[in-house]
């Protein structure tokens, strides 16, 4: 029998799996909606129950499709989707999250986060929020893209209650390693990797190669996976576009890189000696 995802807890004490699925261009091809479709259905009942989304996503397209995808199944899942900045105002907020239930067709989402830095205030972003909370309309918050700096002036503007950062991070994108991950780390934040197979590049990478040869039945994608996955306090969120994607990423959260295998994805893959701004895609 297959084990369980291995774990992690938000600030609140919820429980989530370190892997789940990212839906940013899920829905950009009709041809390939049923086999999307299948993918989250295989992911949920792979125990990959964090599905990430955005309003973003093909203008609203991904929520519709998650939510078809999740019919009957909604309390199955963990939803996860974003506002735009323009949109994150007292009111605008709470419009925006409206519309994202409506096209997911659900009561509340599970984590509603700011997707990127704006203009409009983070105190006002944070009351919409909490009003949302309160409401019953989102049961956590928290923010994505967001450097030490952006996470201190939230705390500074009253967001204590943020839940999680979801940031690009994977092997070849390691800056967040320098200041962002211990902060977050010393906070119990966790971190939301997003693009961790750097969208299906890093695969083809022949030192990820190489350390897969080394681990019977593995791939270089499952090791990229696991690299993101190493120290704890990461949830990764890979995109699948079929079941076969789920497959072959499930277990990922299960492979253990040695020393040996670290010290060569070091070796093709620096680690951050100083801050580095933050990589966004």
């Amino acid at each position: 029998m297959t084990q369980p995802i291995p774990t992690l807890s938000l600030p609140t004490g919820e429980i989530l799996p370190v892997l789940g699925q990212g839906t940013w261009t899920i829905a950009d091809r009709r041809e390939r909606r049923s086999a999307a479709i299948a993918a989250l259905q295989a992911g949920l009942d792979a125990g990959m129950r964090l599905i990430d989304t955005a309003e973003m996503y093909g203008d609203g397209a991904s929520e519709e499709l998650i939510g078809e995808a999740i019919a009957g199944r909604r309390d199955a899942a963990f939803l996860v989707s974003k506002v735009y900045p323009h949109n994150a105002g007292r009111q605008s907020a709470v419009a925006a999250c409206e519309a994202s239930l409506r096209r997911l067709k659900t009561d509340r989402l599970d984590l509603y986060l700011l997707h990127w830095p704006g203009s409009i205030p983070l105190a006002e972003t944070v009351a919409a929020f909490e009003r949302l909370k309160a409401d019953g309309k989102i049961r956590h918050w928290g923010v994505s893209n967001f450097d030490v700096d952006g996470l201190e002036a939230l705390l500074a503007a009253g967001g204590t209650g943020v839940a999680a950062n979801q940031v690009l991070y994977n092997c070849g994108r390691r800056g967040i390693e320098f200041d962002l991950m211990p902060w977050q780390a010393a906070r119990g934040i966790p971190v939301m990797a997003y693009s961790p197979i750097e969208q299906g590049k890093l695969p083809r990478h022949p030192a990820l190669a190489a350390i897969a040869a080394r681990h019977p039945g593995a791939t270089a994608a499952q090791v990229a996976l696991a690299f993101t996955l190493r120290k704890g306090g990461v949830v990764a969120i890979p995109q699948m576009g079929n079941p076969a994607h789920v497959a072959e990423n499930r277990p990922a959260a299960d492979l253990v890189l040695t020393p040996a295998d670290l010290a060569a994805i070091d070796a093709a893959f620096p680690p951050p000696t100083r801050r580095r701004p933050l990589d966004m895609l």
